[in-house]
C-alpha cells in the first residue's frame, strides 16, 4: 500500500486570508514552514459549516451529515454538480463505534456507560469524541478528486501531518496497516469514513487539547499495544520550559491552541483538496432555507443507532 501523497497546491490559498506563517509565528517564532513546490491547480468550492467553538452532540452532527449525503446522492443521480462541503466543530462526550466494531473493545459494561455509545456507519473500531477535540467531516465528491479510497485516508492523514510538521514542527507519521496519523507510539489523528455512491462522510479527529482520561476505558481502534496523545501533551514534552513552550510564549492557553490549530486545519485541508471555502452560517434558530441552514438538515434525518444513553 502506497503512503506517498504530493498534491499540487496554489501558494496563495483563498480559503484565509491571513498569512499562514502567522500561526506558527504566533505559537513559537522559531517555527518556520518548510518550502514546499507549488503549482497552481483549479479549486473546487466547498461549504463550510463551522462549529468549531460549540460543542456539538454527535446525533446532530450525524444528522447533518446524512441529510447532505442524501440530497447530494440525489444530485449526483441527476448528473447534477454540486459544491463539496465541510462540517468543522467538537462534540460533547461520547463513544462511538464503526459499522463493524466490536464491543469487546469496551471496557465497561455498555448497560452502565459512562457516556452516550452510538454505533455508525463508519469504519473503523470505537474511539472517544470530546471537548478539545477537532472534528472535521468533509462532505466530498470524489469524481471531482480521485476515486479511489486509499488515495482519500492518505489525504485526510495528510492534512494532519501537515499541521503538525507546519504550525508546531511535531514530526508525525503514517505506520503501515493502521489508519491514522501517529507521533512515535502514539496515535494523534484517528479516521473513520464512509463513502456512499462516491460521496463521503465522517472524517477525522485531532486530539488537541482533550481529556485523554476516558480513552482508558475502551482499546482505542482496536489497537492495544500503543497509546493516545494530543498536541498539548507532546509540545509540553518536546519544548523545555527555556525555549519555545507554552509557558513563555504568551502564556498560549487551551482556547488559544484549539484557535491555532483550528486555523492551520482549514488551511491545510484546502491546500491538500484543492477547496475555496464559502462560509456559511451555522447559528441555531437562523433560518437561511435549504442552502445554508443546518437545522433543515437536521429536521430530515434519523438518529444513529444509539446502544446506550448515559
Amino acid at each position: 500500500m502506497a503512503f506517498l501523497l504530493n498534491p499540487s497546491f496554489n501558494p496563495t490559498p483563498k480559503c484565509l486570508p491571513h498569512n499562514p506563517q502567522n500561526i506558527s509565528q504566533r505559537f513559537c517564532p522559531c517555527l518556520i514552514n518548510s518550502t514546499i513546490s507549488m503549482t497552481h491547480v483549479h479549486r473546487r468550492r466547498c461549504d463550510c459549516y463551522d462549529l468549531h467553538k460549540e460543542l456539538v452532540p454527535y446525533v446532530e452532527a450525524w444528522s447533518w451529515q446524512n441529510s447532505i449525503v442524501q440530497e447530494r446522492k440525489t444530485l449526483s443521480e441527476r448528473n447534477e454538480d454540486f459544491a463539496d462541503s465541510l462540517i468543522v466543530l467538537q462534540h460533547q462526550p461520547v463513544y462511538t463505534l464503526g459499522s463493524g466494531s466490536s464491543e469487546e473493545y469496551l471496557k465497561f459494561d455498555v448497560e452502565k456507560a459512562p457516556l452516550d455509545v452510538y454505533r455508525t456507519e463508519r469504519g473503523g473500531e470505537v474511539t472517544y469524541h470530546g471537548p478539545g477535540q477537532l472534528v472535521m467531516y468533509p462532505i466530498i465528491n470524489l469524481r471531482y478528486h480521485k476515486m479511489d479510497l486509499h488515495w482519500y485516508l492518505r489525504a485526510l492523514e495528510e492534512v494532519v501531518i501537515r499541521v503538525l510538521s507546519s504550525t508546531f514542527a511535531i514530526k508525525a507519521s503514517r505506520i503501515e496497516g493502521l489508519t491514522g496519523v501517529w507521533v512515535g507510539d502514539q496515535k494523534l489523528a484517528a479516521i473513520g469514513i464512509r463513502v456512499s455512491r462516491w460521496i463521503t462522510y465522517h472524517g477525522l479527529a485531532l486530539n488537541v487539547n482533550p481529556d485523554l482520561s476516558p480513552f482508558q476505558k475502551i482499546v482505542p481502534c482496536g489497537i492495544r499495544d500503543r497509546r493516545v496523545g494530543s498536541i498539548k501533551e507532546l509540545l509540553r514534552l518536546t519544548f523545555p520550559s527555556n525555549s519555545c513552550s507554552l509557558e513563555n510564549n504568551n502564556h498560549v492557553n487551551d482556547y488559544e491552541l484549539i484557535e491555532i490549530t483550528h486555523e492551520s486545519l482549514i488551511r491545510e485541508f484546502c491546500e491538500v483538496f484543492q477547496a475555496e471555502l464559502q462560509y456559511k452560517h451555522t447559528l441555531r434558530g437562523i433560518s437561511e432555507g435549504q442552502n445554508g441552514d443546518l437545522s433543515y438538515w437536521k429536521s430530515k434525518a434519523k438518529d444513529p443507532h444509539r446502544i446506550y444513553k448515559a
